[in-house]
């Protein structure tokens, strides 16, 4: 399993001397600067690759750039609709580019306007450390009170409109203010922070859509690139819903097992693969993540490993940032799985037999807390993640067998 960690370029406050110096063998990034649907030019990858491979005295890093996270898929090839068909030429020029570069991983995702959402960035727990949180509650609140969204007040039952109501009475306009911008802070790093009204005025352009009708904007999207993929010797990796559960009336198609199998067998192709993220999927109860990674783990090519509480144990509920080898999801079981999937790939001589992974998310702790990082991506709480999970791998890999 390769260890690789996050970075979102030369203004991210960790720097590539922090990530050589906690051991990660490469790194994932991504040209968080273009808009979507625009190309990556190659002096574009060019000049991320060497950001990554030198440190800040410019002595060699070690590091490579092994996997991209996210060429992002624009809302326009989402809703085809405007540019949407130039965008897909673009996203295949891109993928030649990077080919070209020698970078052979490629994460995406397809949920509609928002990347990932979460009502708190940084939770305070009970031992000082602080988190990322989804209070459905607060949620409720954001969608019927702050973006007053038509329709909502059908999405949610008496009680849980109630308590957002008491809530909502008592906040503060500061506390209000900030929820509604933890809620839309969109995908970090990302050139795209969306407004309320921005949040608006996509989802009335989603509001006819069906989850069967966005599944096939995603299959006809695939439809077009992964065969290019394929050729290229690519491999793309969707990454799941976060929270894995429709918001806002959007509907969401990379939540479950199911989907993600439907997806993989419409265009059965070996690049057409998937971002394994436990810490996404984990938020639901009925995904079980060992067994997701041992009956699909032959198209996952990249892996998430982080973990979750769930607050409550319906589907659509509350949950927070867990301790990487703490939460609902046995984490040792699901590394056993991707150690025991990478012996069966290597035994049959497949050359992406390495998985590449990364401490996705983590806790913020000691000098973290002083520290301005994008919301989730902490460097002491992913150091110790990537130790905790480096523990575990060490004391698996000599008991695996094919």
């Amino acid at each position: 399993m390769k260890q690789t960690w996050r970075w979102f370029g030369p203004k991210d406050p960790v720097t590539t001397d922090d990530v050589a110096q906690a051991g990660a063998e490469g790194i994932v990034s991504a040209l968080h600067h273009l808009p979507s649907g625009a190309v990556w030019t190659p002096k574009e990858i060019a000049q991320r690759q060497a950001e990554i491979a030198r440190m800040r005295d410019g002595t060699p890093s070690g590091l490579d750039w092994a996997v991209v996270e996210s060429l992002p898929v624009s809302e326009d090839i989402k809703k085809q609709q405007g540019d949407w068909r130039d965008h897909i030429a673009n996203y295949k020029t891109s993928l030649e580019n990077l080919a070209a570069a020698g970078i052979e991983v490629i994460c995406y995702n397809f949920m509609p306007v928002l990347d990932w959402t979460r009502t708190n960035l940084a939770w305070r727990l009970p031992n000082g450390a602080t988190c990322m949180r989804f209070d459905l509650t607060d949620f409720v609140i954001f969608d019927l009170h702050i973006l007053q969204r038509p329709g909502a007040e059908h999405d949610y039952d008496e009680a849980l409109r109630e308590a957002a109501a008491r809530r909502f009475a008592a906040m503060t306009a500061q506390a209000r203010a900030a929820l509604a911008g933890n809620v839309v802070h969109g995908l970090p790093g990302a050139a795209e922070h969306f407004s309320l009204e921005d949040v608006r005025a996509h989802l009335a352009q989603y509001a006819a859509m069906t989850e069967d009708t966005l599944r096939g904007h995603l299959i006809d999207f695939l439809s077009e690139i992964a065969p290019m993929a394929q050729a290229l010797g690519l491999r793309l990796c969707c990454h799941p819903d976060d929270p894995p559960f429709p918001l806002l009336g959007l509907p969401r198609v990379m939540s479950t097992e199911a989907q993600y199998r439907t997806m993989m067998q419409a265009v059965d192709l070996p690049a057409n693969g998937i971002t394994l993220c436990s810490g996404s999927l984990g938020a639901r109860p009925d995904n079980d993540l060992p067994g997701m990674m041992d009956r699909l783990g032959d198209r996952v090519h990249f892996l998430h490993l982080r973990n979750v509480t769930r607050e409550t144990s319906n589907i659509r509920g509350s949950f927070h940032e867990a301790e990487h080898l703490g939460g609902d999801t046995d984490m040792v079981a699901l590394v056993e799985a991707a150690l025991k999937q990478e012996a069966r790939r290597k035994a049959a001589g497949r050359a992406d037999w390495s998985i590449p992974f990364r401490p996705d998310h983590g806790q913020d702790i000691l000098d973290d807390l002083g520290r301005r990082t994008q919301p989730g991506y902490p460097l002491i709480g992913r150091l110790k993640g990537l130790a905790e999970l480096r523990g575990v791998i060490a004391a698996l890999s000599p008991r695996i067998t094919v």
